[in-house]
């Protein structure tokens, strides 16, 4: 690990977790990239579910030894997680401060832009934008952004679906899409990296479906911009 910069916050990575291990190495391998990108920068990992340590205890125990920290949620876009795990975890300690979530950027687009010309996707296929989901209306929100972002990249329509807590379900927008007259319809998964959510996007329906978002470094570039804006 390199060595910290005097006074510098550390940067908490908070994902949501996964018990998926490629997943696992995948999130631990984009924070290594962001170190990568800002040599001295210290970094460390915490969640908000499935998996230790909780950003809670991870927030708590630099706050104990006083050592700054910027919360960087590892999240797309902002549901309960941002604005009640991470700022609750935050909010006791002066020195710790949150950041923004990664999504929605014009970066992540264009990475999902890719990952469906990888899939072999043609621009005038219909695409259905398939988020975790969330009963917050800013993720909602933030998730309809993106798709509007990727619409720049695409001819064909884009939707958006989600995997639980809003509508329409990712099955739903699949059909909604062949009903409008799409001949094919591919699921863009918005997803950080594999899981149980990735693998439930295959029973959709659609005529295929796309690797999630990492590894890329626009992501890693993302994060550090994340960081960046929070001192700032």
């Amino acid at each position: 690990m390199t060595e910290q910069q005097p006074g510098r916050p550390v940067l908490v990575a908070c994902a949501h977790g996964t018990r998926n291990p490629t997943g696992r190495r995948l999130i631990g391998e984009l924070a290594l990239a962001a170190r990568a990108l800002r040599p001295g920068l210290r970094t460390t990992a915490a969640f908000v579910d499935v998996q230790p340590p909780t950003v809670v205890d991870v927030v708590a125990g630099l706050a104990g030894s006083q050592t700054p920290a910027v919360v960087v949620p590892l999240l797309l876009s902002g549901g309960y997680h941002v604005h009640v795990d991470i700022a609750g975890a935050v909010s006791a300690h002066p020195g710790a401060v949150a950041a923004r979530p990664l999504g929605p950027d014009a970066r992540l687009a264009a990475v999902l832009a890719d990952r469906l010309r990888e899939a072999g996707a043609d621009l005038t296929d219909a695409v259905v934008l398939a988020a975790a989901g969330s009963s917050d209306a800013r993720s909602v929100a933030d998730v309809e952004a993106t798709a509007a972002m990727l619409q720049e990249h695409w001819t064909g329509p884009v939707t958006t679906g989600y995997g639980s807590a809003a509508k329409p379900t990712v099955p739903d927008a699949v059909a909604a899409a062949r009903a409008a007259g799409a001949q094919r319809v591919v699921v863009a998964a918005y997803l950080l990296a594999p899981g149980h959510f990735h693998d439930k996007l295959q029973g959709a329906g659609a005529d295929c479906v796309t690797a999630p978002l990492l590894p890329d470094e626009r992501i890693a570039a993302v994060l550090v911009d994340r960081y960046d804006a929070a001192l700032g």
